[in-house]
């Protein structure tokens, strides 16, 4: 007998060689019917794998991300197939899951997928899964997977293996298709009732532009139809919320060629926004005992190799800035932290002296591959709202609570009420992606889990996703179309005092290393902003957005009775402007409405002779006529129920 320990802790006794899907149906026959991959000590496997040892079980269903996983990853070999069927000497690479279905990756030699094939591959595919194939692994030796990929001439194949060890080399088996692949399956294909290929695209072999280019045809796959409409449904809501659609519209941000592909250019009202957000957390900055600082665009490479950053990160750099100095190089910031290290070493500390706590809004450049930018939010000139915190070991644990405490504020503020927190790991099978001391970590790690807990987060652990000179606290928070974003970080950071040789005067009278905790509740103010533009469909809080109020004069005898409330609003710090165009009222409303402008103000006879303003809200209609006074009463209730002070 073995013994099977599930996620809630309890403990069953199975023979040994039982299933997952032996183990499913113990707890109930309807919910093994929606079990469709599972978890057995780390590992993801089939339903149908003999458990030998005891173990920790998972069961996953499509509503599990590790289901989703094993369900896109199975749709794609369906989807590899059903390409086959077609091309049939096409060469297969790789097909893995994505956050939002799958791809796969195939050499069609001088053939072309494209959009008009689409509906053909879905009906293959859908005719495919219908046949409930089973997904079955078996184990192949180097040699014989060698020689199947060497007949059919796939160079890509061949490549995989080589790099393999025998003895770990596996294929799947469904219908009568094989691939060569680790695992990670539902039962059979007929799980699979709905399908729908999103695009096809160009990619390099591995990424690399000096190797062929395949075709990458994405799609998206699901247990139930209704569940594709809903997902299609969401897709064009997404539409309607990209930033770079509102950015545009809005007058917020742009980009130009001439100035170069991932620089944008915020515009009037986009820099006001942003100068609108640093203001805000300014204010929050200096409650919470922070001093701002300013550093240069650039800095000697020499500062980036003290840092680390150059060793892990020089070739997604720019190219270094040659001065007519002999061997003298700059580069563009990538980082903002090297430089506030040595800002802390301008003079010696005390123990009284810390925390330390230095903040800037940053900018910072990093030269991201074309293929990777995407408007806002994947750029190469971006500005964090950067800050380190120099502590003694002892105030490590309150001062990362504190923090914790600004992203929270800075959340609920702005409307991300659904979040997670994600503590983000070292991997200890891959000690070379890390520099510094095991002892360091642990304490780090430690540091972020206990204050995590404390602050009553729901977290979720990541290994191997820590920064490489520390553990870190993610933020992912999903949006109003529950995607997930991450929004804020906040990292330990015991390596970098070391490596600039960072210290204060402690009690004892003798140095020590002070402790770096690195943190940005916005991240990026050009990713936050384009996510805050999708959350909430360009309809920013009123305390944030560019236009509070437009003056709708019904004809050009209003105007100055318009630019006399225009003046009041102005006068009491309410951001308004006149639309004095030669146009009928109900143009200006939709035009108004299509901008996002929170109120509207229509000023006709009846306005000027009681000295009254009739108010419209975007998206509710006639509020009704106020005075002036009233009106501005209103806004400024209406920007406190966000706004509030930090404590």
């Amino acid at each position: 007998m073995i013994k099977v320990t599930l996620p809630d802790g309890t403990v069953k006794e199975f023979e040994q060689n039982s299933t997952p899907m032996d183990v499913a149906k113990s707890i109930s026959e309807g919910f093994a019917r929606n079990v469709i991959s599972a978890n057995y000590n780390g590992t993801t496997i089939e339903t149908t794998t003999p458990l030998t040892t005891d173990g920790d079980l998972v069961l996953y269903t499509f509503n599990d991300a590790g289901g989703k996983k094993a369900f896109w990853h199975s749709s794609a070999h369906v989807l590899a197939e059903a390409i086959l069927s077609f091309h049939p000497e096409a060469k297969l690479t790789i097909g893995p899951a994505i956050d939002n279905g799958f791809y796969y990756d195939i050499d069609l030699g001088d053939a072309v997928i494209s959009d008009k094939d689409f509906d053909a591959i879905e009906k293959k595919f859908l005719e495919i899964a219908r046949g409930k194939h089973e997904f079955s692994l078996r184990a192949v030796s180097k040699a014989d997977a060698l020689s199947l990929y060497k007949s059919e001439n796939n160079p890509y194949k061949v490549e995989l293996i080589e790099n393999l060890t025998d003895g770990d080399i596996t294929f799947c088996d469904h219908s009568n298709f094989t691939d060569l692949c680790r695992g990670g399956h539902v039962p059979n294909t007929g799980i699979i009732k709905a399908v729908k290929i999103m695009s096809v695209a160009g990619a390099y072999w591995r990424g690399d532009e000096k190797n062929n280019q395949l075709t990458r045809v994405y799609g998206i796959s699901f247990p139930k139809q209704k569940m594709l409409k809903e997902y299609l449904e969401l897709l064009e809501e997404a539409k309607k919320r990209d930033h770079r659609k509102l950015g545009k519209e809005l007058e917020l941000f742009t980009f130009s060629q001439r100035v170069g592909a991932g620089l944008p250019l915020w515009l009037p009202k986009g820099a006001a926004l942003r100068q609108r957000l640093e203001d805000f957390l300014k204010k929050a900055l200096k409650i919470g005992g922070y001093e701002m600082v300013v550093t240069p665009h650039i800095g000697q490479k020499e500062l980036y190799e003290t840092s680390g950053h150059y060793e892990k990160y020089g070739e997604d750099s720019f190219q270094p800035i040659r001065t007519p100095k002999m061997d003298e190089e700059f580069l563009l910031k990538p980082m903002n932290c090297p430089h506030h290290c040595e800002i802390y070493k301008f003079k010696p500390f005390s123990y009284k002296d810390l925390p330390k706590r230095y903040a800037e809004f940053g900018t910072v450049y990093r030269y991201e591959q074309s293929g990777e930018l995407h408007g806002m939010t994947r750029v190469r000139s971006f500005t964090q709202d950067d800050a380190h915190i120099f502590c003694t070991p002892d105030q490590l644990k309150d001062e990362f609570k504190e923090t914790i405490n600004l992203v929270l504020y800075v959340f609920k503020t702005l409307g991300f009420d659904d979040f997670t927190a994600q503590i983000s790991l070292r991997d200890p099978e891959n000690p070379d992606k890390y520099i510094g001391k095991d002892e360091n970590w642990v304490k780090a790690e430690a540091a972020i889990i206990e204050a995590a807990e404390e602050k009553g987060l729901e977290t979720v652990v990541e290994t191997g996703e820590a920064a490489f000179y520390g553990p870190k606290l993610d933020f992912m928070v999903k949006d109003a179309l529950g995607r997930s974003w991450q929004l804020g970080t906040i990292q330990v950071d015991y390596n970098l005092p070391e490596r600039f040789d960072l210290t204060y005067k402690g009690a004892d009278n003798n140095l020590h290393r002070p402790v770096m905790i690195h943190r940005a509740p916005f991240g990026s103010l050009e990713r936050f902003i384009a996510v805050l533009l999708e959350h909430t469909g360009g309809n920013f809080p009123l305390w944030l957005t560019p236009d509070q109020v437009i003056l709708l004069p019904i004809s050009d005898k209003y105007q100055k009775y318009s630019e006399k409330v225009l003046e009041s609003l102005e006068n009491s710090e309410i951001r308004a402007l006149v639309d004095n165009r030669s146009e009928k009222t109900g143009r200006k409303i939709r035009d108004a409405e299509f901008s996002k402008i929170p109120f509207m103000v229509i000023i006709g006879e009846k306005e000027e002779q009681d000295g009254t303003v009739s108010v419209r809200k975007h998206g509710e209609g006639d509020l009704g006529t106020f005075t002036i006074e009233e009106f501005i009463s209103l806004i400024k209730t209406e920007e406190s129920k966000t706004l509030v002070d930090f404590n």
